[in-house]
């Protein structure tokens, strides 16, 4: 072929799990929603920083280490990021991978999460417990955007891998797997219903 890709940008999208998963999330839904009521930093740092609506990233983010449904859920997270960083030709023999964050995110309605990257940490990726229908997906950002200079722009019908952004869908019982460099944004939850995930940073030794 005269014309190959080279250089991709891999995220990878899965169940958790092969069944069970309907049970499971609400009972993580339900502790999501503790952990707030709970978290009396964590409110007040939502407050001034993600306006309307809650994270326990700034308070809480090692919830693997509270919380034994936490716990279970790093472990089969695990699993997922040791197939990513194979698919992606990471050299882990000999090398240990570990969750260093864990945090919760509950975006009510008009509640958004600006454009930003996962600094210090190899891949990153988000579990999501409860998506109501409509409500905001995950939109990546072409790792190349600020050097395009004198780029025309891409047609209509341009093919996705050639788009400057890309959204996935939300879907409750999948995880989504991503680099940690590639920067990620999420739209104004434009619905009643809580959109409520889960994001987490890994890195290696």
């Amino acid at each position: 072929m005269p014309t190959r890709a080279w250089f991709p940008t891999l995220i990878y999208h899965e169940p958790l799990l092969g069944a069970g998963l309907e049970r499971f999330n609400a009972g993580l839904a339900d502790e999501c929603r503790n952990l707030r009521d709970y978290d009396t930093a964590g409110r007040r740092w939502s407050a001034k920083n993600y306006p309307g609506g809650y994270t326990s990233y700034a308070s809480l983010n090692q919830l693997h280490k509270f919380s034994s449904t936490f716990a279970g859920l790093e472990r089969k997270l695990t699993a997922h990021v040791r197939k990513f960083a194979t698919q992606l030709d990471m050299d882990l023999r000999g090398r240990t991978i570990a969750m260093t964050d864990f945090w919760v995110n509950i975006m009510p309605e008009h509640a958004a999460h600006s454009l930003h990257l996962h600094p210090l940490s190899f891949v990153s990726g988000t579990y999501y417990v409860a998506t109501p229908p409509g409500c905001p997906g995950l939109k990546f950002e072409d790792p190349r955007l600020s050097k395009f200079m004198a780029a025309p722009p891409k047609t209509a019908a341009a093919k996705p891998a050639n788009r400057p952004h890309i959204t996935y869908p939300a879907k409750a019982g999948h995880v989504i797997l991503f680099e940690s460099w590639l920067r990620h944004e999420v739209a104004a939850n434009r619905m009643t219903a809580e959109r409520i995930s889960v994001s987490f940073n890994y890195n290696w030794s």
